[in-house]
């Protein structure tokens, strides 16, 4: 199979006008326009008209002209016509009746009220990046709105709430999908006719039009991996004019839009994953071609490290540095962060009139420094195999089952409240006694319920009753405020808790209990001696003490770089602790072998005949035909392999070159984007299909562009018919599933059409 004459291969050689021409007269295009060859045969026909033609026939010739002309126009202007229009019908779909309903609707739960604690200025915490939500506040904002909803599931949005504008600003960022879409296919170097196929998929994809309706953040991670797909397809279309301006111009904007779809969302990552691996190709073929001088070869690199690896840093990193600037405030979201930083905030009570030196009686917090640490916490509740004592664990909500109180060890004088205060310190011998049960905080040589190598941690007895496996020394490891360790200052003394009987060490890592501990941290007593084990390391995050005096422990600033790892690291631990409940029965949880497909779709609200109906589902067409292009191209690839190991030498450089680029990076991209899901243990929905979704679409319109390549050749007219038919077959599907998207009215009975399947819960 051959391209037709004067096509390019995306990122041959090529002048930067060939590159960047319209499909004008006498060139041959490449996107399913008129050839120079198609325009020699009308030049001999037309000599032949002017031979035999008479004065009147000329003189409606020349009337036919001006037609002419304007076809010509409209054939040289489509690469901005034709995206205008798919951008309009695109903001249709996306924003037509979107105020529709005026309930709280699904996600809208969560992203809505984090938007609402930006207006708020609170600290919260959530387990993806800030970007996206601080946009959906943003939207807010400009609604006028002042962050008083609380956004409950299912709730009617109260009047004075411009949800409908809030709506329309996130599918703003669903609508430009699809320019985007065009021009990415344009980039791909997919002729005419499959770059409106491609645009038409994406324009009339049901699922996309229904979940940018609405106010949550995929629209936005859709919109920035489309936009990072578009920058390296264009950045690789400009290899041969390196280090030109435009050539830089997409190289950062390329790591623009990479920190952009990471600070939204961590799948994000998948995408900088794909334009990592080709980054890396790349350089590689460089590093081989010993036609380069060496400077050139190290300038390459230094560029695609400043604008790959720094710039999309620096985005994600202000993301945070914004988040931490508006949060200003406390919140829901404090314990997730060290103590220090809650210090910080605006009303927090962390520190607040908190005597600085700890003593024995004091009564305290005492939080874990590990990052996305809790407190220490227990509860009545008792370990249900090991020695049945009560519970220790790591908390991360305020509670007063936080509260310990310092006191003496069993070998020292009974703690007088009224005898001289006494501070403990580095080497001390403490006991730690929960406040509400008044048991002792205690280990012994019995394994702990899920990390079996370590220790058990429970409590134990009471003030008279215990053993010496109720004593723990104190280590200090460091202290912000003072180089004095001979006592523990709230929030800026790091300390370890050492076993005295065992020789462990107290530490709350990642590792979630089981239902029966409510999914809290685990606490065990570790037997390695680890000094740079943050997770064995603790503060004083509260404390009262009424014989000494309060300080201000909020004058001492925690570091913005320690925070961001803080955060980052507390969202990966809550991220992998979303696992499925077997407990629990989530109805619109699916598995990944459901989505390529489409074997379940997702009700995104109740289903009561008064409730405006949605449906989570995507066009049949889109993702059948896409699932099977995936099939199509390992059957190419596969193809071309055999035959080329048994002597054949049917592709020219050019094809081989627009198979890898055109094609296998799409793949590519589309394992990047399914395969995590594969493997990964958290609770999975449809809508984290999306991403791949978009590549498979893409590697669909490579198939066909190929396929096609032969007809495209020899029949014009056929190839459109062809293409017609796709075009009718995706619009009407779309036609037909409309009800999903733009909302069902009434009872779910009328349409019962729709339930192709069963797990198409579109009626009961």
């Amino acid at each position: 199979m051959a391209f037709e004459d004067g096509a390019q291969a995306t990122g041959s050689a090529q002048d930067g006008y060939n590159l960047r021409r319209r499909n004008v007269p006498n060139y041959t295009s490449s996107n399913g326009n008129l050839t120079q060859a198609d325009q020699e045969v009308d030049k001999k026909k037309l000599q032949k008209v002017e031979r035999k033609t008479t004065p009147l026939k000329v003189m409606e010739a020349d009337l036919i002209q001006p037609k002419t002309s304007i076809l010509q126009t409209l054939d040289e202007w489509e690469f901005l016509i034709a995206p205008l229009l798919f951008t309009l019908v695109s903001f249709f779909t996306r924003m037509y009746k979107i105020g529709l309903s005026n309930i709280v609707t699904w996600d809208e739960a969560h992203f809505g009220k984090f938007g609402s604690h930006y207006l708020k200025r609170e600290f919260y915490f959530d387990v993806h990046p800030p970007l996206g939500k601080m946009l959906v506040g943003l939207s807010g904002y400009m609604a006028g709105y002042n962050g008083s909803f609380e956004f409950k599931s299912g709730e009617t949005y109260p009047e004075e709430l411009n949800y409908t504008f809030m709506r329309l600003f996130n599918s703003t960022f669903g609508a430009l999908c699809v320019p985007v879409a065009y021009y990415t296919a344009r980039e791909l170097n997919f002729r005419r006719s499959t770059v409106w196929l491609v645009t038409l998929m994406v324009l009339c994809e049901n699922s996309y039009a229904t979940i940018s309706r609405f106010i949550l953040l995929d629209s936005m991670l859709l919109f920035f991996t489309f936009t990072t797909v578009l920058c390296w397809a264009r950045f690789h279309r400009l290899q041969s004019q390196s280090f030109s301006p435009e050539w830089f111009f997409w190289l950062f904007l390329n790591g623009i839009s990479i920190g952009c779809v990471t600070s939204v969302k961590w799948v994000g990552l998948f995408c900088t994953a794909l334009v990592g691996l080709y980054t890396a190709e790349d350089l590689w073929n460089k590093f081989g071609d010993l036609r380069m001088p060496k400077t050139t070869l190290a300038s390459h690199v230094v560029a695609r490290v400043a604008g790959l690896i720094v710039v999309p840093l620096l985005v994600y990193m202000f993301s945070f540095w914004v988040h931490f600037l508006v949060l200003e405030n406390s919140g829901p979201g404090d314990a997730q962060m060290s103590s220090l930083f809650q210090a910080n905030l605006r009303g927090t009570e962390v520190g607040k009139d908190s005597p600085l030196e700890v003593a024995h009686g004091s009564r305290a917090t005492i939080k874990n420094m590990g990052y996305g640490g809790g407190l220490l916490h227990s509860h009545v509740q008792t370990y249900p195999e090991g020695s049945q004592q009560q519970q220790v664990t790591c908390y991360h909500h305020k509670d007063a089952n936080n509260d310990w109180f310092f006191y003496p060890n069993r070998n020292e004088p009974i703690y007088n409240p009224e005898g001289p205060l006494v501070f403990p310190g580095d080497k001390s011998v403490i006991r730690l006694i929960h406040s509400q049960t008044g048991r002792n905080l205690h280990s012994h040589a019995v394994s702990a319920p899920v990390t079996k190598g370590d220790y058990e941690v429970s409590s134990y007895g009471n003030t008279t009753i215990g053993d010496e496996k109720d004593h723990w020394t104190v280590e200090v490891v460091s202290d912000a405020a003072s180089r004095d360790r001979s006592k523990i200052r709230t929030l800026t003394t790091a300390f370890r808790l050492k076993h005295t009987s065992l020789g462990c060490y107290l530490r709350a890592g990642t590792v979630n209990l089981p239902q029966w501990g409510f999914k809290q941290i685990e606490v065990t007593c570790v037997k390695q001696n680890d000094p740079r084990d943050v997770y064995t390391h603790w503060n004083v995050e509260a404390h009262w003490n009424e014989r000494l005096p309060a300080g201000d422990p909020g004058s001492y600033k925690s570091p913005f770089f320690r925070d961001f790892i803080h955060l980052n690291v507390a969202m990966m631990t809550s991220n992998n602790a979303l696992v499925p409940d077997p407990d629990k029965q989530d109805d619109l949880a699916s598995h990944f072998w459901q989505w390529p497909i489409l074997h379940v779709g997702l009700r995104m609200c109740g289903w009561d005949d008064h409730i405006v109906k949605y449906f989570l589902l995507g066009n049949p067409a889109v993702y059948w035909g896409s699932t099977l292009s995936l099939l199509v191209f390992g059957g190419l690839v596969s193809w071309y392999l055999i035959r080329w190991q048994r002597g054949y030498d049917e592709l020219r450089p050019g094809e081989i070159d627009y198979i890898h680029y055109g094609g296998l990076y799409p793949v590519a991209g589309w394992f990047l984007h399914y395969l995590p899901f594969v493997a990964m243990a958290r609770v999975t929905y449809v809508h984290h299909y999306y991403p791949a979704l978009y590549f498979a679409i893409l590697t669909m319109g490579f198939v066909l562009d190929w396929v096609t390549r032969p007809l495209a050749r020899k029949n014009r007219r056929v190839e459109w018919v062809v293409y017609g038919l796709l075009y009718s077959v995706v619009i009407g599907l779309f036609v037909l599933f409309r009800a999903i998207v733009f909302g069902m009215q009434g009872k779910h009975q009328q349409w019962t059409h729709l339930k192709w399947f069963d797990k198409w819960r579109i009626t009961e």
